[in-house]
């Protein structure tokens, strides 16, 4: 019964009224499709949930203050998360490679990053000041080791189970679903907060972002996955100088990888926009609900979108999101630079967020979809985790760049990272298309 329902409910969101699209995955996997598309669906919009409200650009930033951690120590939370749990891949991916079923590597990942996110909870109720934010930073280094072992397994599993074409509806699918979720949570702390800000308020929400990963574990077992080939002789690319070779050899990985690198500019603003926030604003004890609630609001309304075009021309998808980022953040700067009434507009910098948010939707989407779509088994694995991990290296050097000119102005930092993304809106729309379109895919 529940296995029919799934069927019916895929086809009606994929527009499968004929034979199902498989492609890309095996028969045996093509049997599975709906049950495996709504297990990674449910599993993603809780992990996105949980990310949301543990977010280093604004609710650990918020609780570290809170514990009256040092700067400096602030400052180093988000390099720390997103790199740490991009450097390492190359070398987990080895191990990933090593076993025919890889699901269980993400379920340890999702398990130790749930227990991780609930240490920084326990740590804010019982330390603070320097010693309270050493011990957040420690457990967001094995938060992100942790997440390290998710991601380089999450995209070999999802490109097994999912075929092509489908893939990038599941992402967006999956993003308006939690940003249902999160705008709920946004409304919810927008209200509580004037009245109940507290410790207690702030490590609440820590606790329960901690249980998402705990539950999307139980839900991501269900997943049917079929063994990978396992490759055990000695032309094998196991090294990790091996892995790294491939930028040298593969121009098309080089590209992606070049692209990417100047598609971080969405990402990268954000802290910089609440940073201006706060800076501009006089009241902002609405300002952490109404963030959470233009990120909710971008995801839910533009996701599905930026899924089904990702699905068509993932390439374009990234051009046209960073292109949107870039605009919104050359606006905000020529606003903050030259209008002083403005500037100090509440309702200014939720907006402003809320288009930063649906252009960095486009962003994730396109580059997810894009690096499964451009190879298959092992290869996808070598150019998932060859590509975070330089990526993770680039995001310590532009994030200490910004760091300095966070030191002229904030409104500086939004400036470059703009035109940054305009160099990679160019970038990104030259790479080869990966998606091979027909008239039988629909």
């Amino acid at each position: 019964m529940l296995t029919s329902t799934f069927n019916k409910l895929y086809d009606y969101l994929n527009n499968e009224s004929k034979d199902r699209v498989c492609k890309g995955i095996t028969d045996e996997a093509c049997d599975h499709v709906a049950k495996n598309f709504f297990a990674i669906l449910f599993t993603h919009t809780f992990t996105k949930l949980g990310d949301t409200l543990s977010n280093p650009k604004t609710v650990l930033t918020w609780l570290m203050n809170y514990v009256n951690a040092p700067v400096f120590l602030i400052s180093l939370i988000v390099p720390i998360r997103e790199s740490g749990a991009l450097i390492p891949q190359v070398a987990i991916s080895n191990y990933v490679k090593t076993k025919p079923i890889r699901k269980y590597i993400w379920i340890a990942g999702s398990v130790i990053q749930g227990l991780a996110i609930a240490g920084i909870g326990l740590v804010a109720l019982h330390f603070d000041k320097q010693v309270a934010g050493w011990l957040i930073i420690l457990c967001l280094v094995i938060f992100s080791l942790a997440r390290s072992l998710a991601s380089v397994s999450s995209k070999d599993i999802k490109g097994k189970a999912i075929p092509k074409t489908r893939r990038g509806k599941l992402g967006g699918y999956t993003s308006s679903f939690s940003g249902i979720l999160v705008l709920i949570a946004g409304l919810y702390i927008t209200y509580t907060s004037k009245t109940t800000e507290n410790i207690q308020f702030y490590t609440n929400l820590i606790f329960f972002a901690a249980s998402m990963w705990i539950i999307a574990s139980f839900i991501y077992a269900s997943i049917k996955e079929f063994p990978s080939s396992v490759n055990r002789d000695g032309n094998e690319r196991n090294g990790i100088i091996d892995n790294f070779k491939l930028l040298k050899e593969d121009t098309h990985l080089r590209d992606f990888v070049i692209a990417r690198s100047l598609l971080l500019c969405s990402a990268l603003s954000a802290p910089f926009y609440v940073t201006a926030a706060q800076t501009n604003v006089k009241d902002t004890s609405y300002l952490l609900g109404l963030l959470i609630i233009s990120n909710g609001l971008a995801s839910i309304i533009s996701s599905p979108y930026w899924g089904k075009m990702a699905d068509k021309s993932s390439k374009n998808t990234m051009a046209y999101a960073v292109t949107i980022a870039s605009i919104c953040g050359l606006v905000l700067f020529f606003i903050i630079s030259f209008s002083n009434d403005l500037k100090t507009q509440l309702w200014l910098y939720p907006i402003a967020f809320f288009i930063l948010g649906i252009a960095h939707s486009g962003v994730r989407q396109g580059r997810k979809t894009y690096v499964i779509d451009m190879a298959t088994g092992d290869d996808r694995t070598n150019y998932v985790s060859v590509s975070n991990t330089i990526i993770g290296l680039i995001l310590l050097v532009t994030g200490g760049i910004s760091a300095l000119l966070s030191l002229i102005s904030v409104e500086s930092v939004i400036l470059a990272l703009s035109v940054i993304g305009l160099l990679g809106a160019v970038k990104s729309y030259k790479l080869r298309n990966v998606e091979k379109s027909t008239e039988d895919d629909e």
